[in-house]
């Protein structure tokens, strides 16, 4: 084979949660061609299926790397996801930011990752926030993801000597079922993430928080059946 046209992979930082958003922005970043290594946040949620998914998701979809970073946010509390006290909304997705965001996880989660770029000498970092079908979080916006780039350039020895970090969102703009139906044609399977908000003990899905009601709409819009286990009740 020859191998003098053949460009070298470059190094990804990806942020894994185990949901449906970040498996199929792995499998976007693996798809352009990039060594990803993939970073997982425990940062005091509630459960530990999702961060047991995100292990699977790296092995399936062929990261380089995945790091599980442990970073206490339930020692502020203030959200349904890491306070026990707070319960789960279980009435719909409706207006306002939702008791379920969870206070600058994701500017804490791209922090993370642009240090671990840095050492990876990585200039791109892929995070799966959508801004369309999504809870209302304040940093899921295009604004956020475009603000933090500026950031990190400014803010690192790499941005500073001109080597221009980038922040890449593939999903700002799609809607759930886009994202499925992209997800499925790169071979995601779906059936080994998880993104409930309060799974039981066995890894199964209520079903009736805002992002099973979002994940399973998504799946009745592209028309075929969720693979992901849910609970009887359901």
């Amino acid at each position: 084979m020859d191998t003098s046209s053949v460009v070298p992979s470059r190094r990804a930082v990806v942020l894994l949660s185990g949901g449906l958003d970040s498996a199929t922005t792995l499998a976007i970043a693996r798809a352009a061609g990039f060594d990803c290594c993939c970073l997982s946040l425990d940062y005091g949620q509630r459960h530990r299926v999702e961060l047991e998914a995100a292990r699977r998701v790296a092995r399936e979809l062929g990261a380089s790397e995945h790091r599980l970073i442990r970073l206490d946010l339930a020692a502020f509390g203030g959200s349904a996801l890491t306070d026990h006290d707070i319960a789960v909304p279980t009435g719909g997705v409706g207006g306002g930011i939702p008791i379920t965001y969870v206070p600058a996880r994701n500017t804490i989660m791209l922090s993370l990752a642009l240090a671990w770029a840095e050492v990876l000498e990585s200039r791109d970092i892929f995070i799966g926030a959508n801004a369309v079908d999504y809870s209302g979080y304040p940093d899921c916006r295009p604004e956020f993801i475009a603000a933090f780039e500026r950031l990190a350039n400014l803010a690192t020895k790499a941005g500073v000597e001109g080597q221009h970090m980038t922040m890449h969102a593939p999903l700002i703009d799609s809607t759930k079922a886009e994202i499925i139906r992209q997800g499925r044609a790169l071979g995601v399977d779906y059936a080994i993430t998880v993104s409930c908000y309060q799974p039981d003990p066995q890894g199964r899905a209520c079903g009736i928080c805002d992002s099973c009601r979002l994940r399973r709409a998504g799946f009745q819009a592209v028309g075929v059946t969720d693979p992901a286990p849910y609970a009887e009740a359901c």
